[in-house]
């Protein structure tokens, strides 16, 4: 088991846009991931606050990053997938204590 080198970033975009989120992760370093379909709840009237249209269909994107690319993913994911744009994601990371079943892969020389 290895500890304390992953965290677990979360992507929460529009329907249709996971797949794009997980190509915007790949080019920061990210293998793989898992895609969760849902559907989001807010109120009305909070969300013409904050001047966005909800989308009820939802994706998240959930992958195990290594410690050290996740600065770089969250932004860039924010970056192509962000409130502003057409995805109105949010991204967020959590800290992993244990992770099991990663395989490693050796570094090109």
């Amino acid at each position: 088991m290895t500890t304390n080198n992953y965290e677990v970033i979360f992507a929460i975009v529009n329907a249709g846009f996971a797949e794009e989120a997980m190509h915007v992760a790949r080019e920061q370093g990210v293998r793989g991931g898992t895609i969760i379909n849902g559907r989001g709840v807010a109120r009305e009237n909070e969300a013409a606050f904050f001047g966005i249209n909800i989308h009820s269909d939802k994706e998240m994107l959930m992958m195990v990053v290594e410690k050290d690319i996740r600065d770089n993913v969250l932004h860039a994911l924010y970056k192509q997938m962000g409130m502003q744009k057409k995805a109105q994601g949010i991204v967020f990371a959590l800290p992993v204590s244990d992770v099991a079943g990663l395989v490693q892969i050796p570094e090109k020389e």
